[in-house]
């Protein structure tokens, strides 16, 4: 038996930083991911993966000791072929958190102890990574995320429809329009199918590509047949198709992604022959119901384009209450590149429309182009 020495032992902490295309460092991602109360799918290696291009990697930044654990899922992008980084910081980088939510999540008994340690190791990691800048979409659940040493910017309300509640009273705190919409398209004969697999993933792409063309909507919103088939292939049990069915024909569908106690509203959209069956609230509500039976807190609806658009009222019709706030964090790590950078682009340190970073925005005249 090894006798103790009466001197304190540090408890031990391990700091890595693992990269979601090599299969060991994929696998203890998830390992850590797995030992999470919470497994927030945005948290997931596949979720990150999924937004991976030829000039960024999928990583997270992990810290695992005996007062918690922090997983900080985000994308390293190359700025090798920009022009402007070419002729002054041949080799930079910056950092960029996937679409959706995102952020430090932690977990543990003290996890907030760690905070310092986290960030400080993290950013010397970044130091040798040559990153520049650093922009976080945060969650909206902020229990579950580390400190943030950056910059916090209030963006836009998001809408969560709070599900502890019974179906009665769900259904009564809908705005009337909703419960009205609801029953319309139930008397119009419009019912709602959950699909687990992707059945009728074909229809779904066919409608939310013309959703998107409708809504003239930023390439960003387009996604390939690949990205859902990596969505089907990497996060089985973490998603779910809702088609609401006229006659037999998909008319609106929804993606829905999935986490411990919380569900998504991700993608989707409605055929616009059909908008006066008002299958979309129907549509909804049956996600709604289906969040509830398989015990989840929280069905997250999201924000619109714009602060209070129509899409926002439409959302926030079925939660009323519902209103969170949804932020995004930045930090410069290498504040005179940042600038240079930035005057090299033509935009200046600071867009006039808040555009971060900064060397991305382009050209003050020329960004609508």
């Amino acid at each position: 038996m090894i006798q103790s020495s009466g001197k304190p032992v540090p408890a031990v902490s391990t700091f890595r930083v693992l990269d979601a295309s090599v299969d060991e460092d994929a696998y203890e991602w998830a390992r850590l991911w797995g030992q999470w109360a919470q497994r927030e799918v945005q948290a997931h290696p596949a979720y990150s993966r999924l937004f991976v291009d030829k000039r960024s990697a999928a990583l997270c930044a992990t810290l695992s000791a005996p007062e918690g654990t922090i997983l900080f899922p985000f994308l390293l992008r190359s700025l090798s072929h920009k022009p402007y980084a070419h002729a002054v910081a041949h080799g930079a980088t910056d950092i960029v958190t996937p679409y959706g939510y995102g952020g430090a999540f932690c977990w543990g008994p003290a996890v907030e102890n760690l905070t310092d340690q986290f960030w400080t190791t993290f950013t010397q990691w970044a130091s040798t990574r040559q990153v520049v800048s650093e922009f976080i979409r945060f969650s909206l659940e902020p229990e579950s995320m580390l400190s943030y040493p950056g910059t916090i910017e209030f963006k836009q309300d998001n809408v969560v429809r709070d599900l502890e509640m019974p179906a009665e009273v769900l259904w009564m705190d809908f705005d009337h329009k909703v419960r009205k919409n609801v029953k319309k398209a139930e008397r119009s004969g419009v019912v709602v199918e959950v699909d687990e697999e992707g059945v009728r993933f074909e229809e779904f792409f066919e409608i939310y590509e013309r959703t998107m063309d409708r809504r003239d909507a930023g390439t960003g919103y387009y996604f390939p047949r690949e990205f859902f088939n990596a969505i089907h292939q990497g996060l089985s049990g973490q998603y779910v198709y809702f088609h609401a069915l006229h006659g037999g024909k998909v008319i609106s569908t929804e993606l829905v992604l999935v986490s411990i106690d919380s569900t998504y509203s991700f993608l989707g959209g409605t055929d616009s022959e059909y908008f006066d069956l008002r299958p979309n609230d129907l549509l909804k509500h049956r996600a709604m119901l289906w969040a509830i039976a398989q015990g989840k807190r929280r069905f997250v609806l999201g924000g619109g384009y714009a602060p209070n658009d129509g899409i926002f009222r439409y959302k926030r019709a079925f939660a009323p209450n519902g209103a969170r706030p949804f932020s995004v964090g930045s930090r410069v790590l290498r504040p005179r590149v940042y600038l240079e950078m930035s005057a090299a682009a033509g935009s200046g340190g600071t867009p006039s429309d808040g555009y971060f970073p900064a060397y991305r925005a382009g050209p003050r005249n020329a960004q609508s182009e």
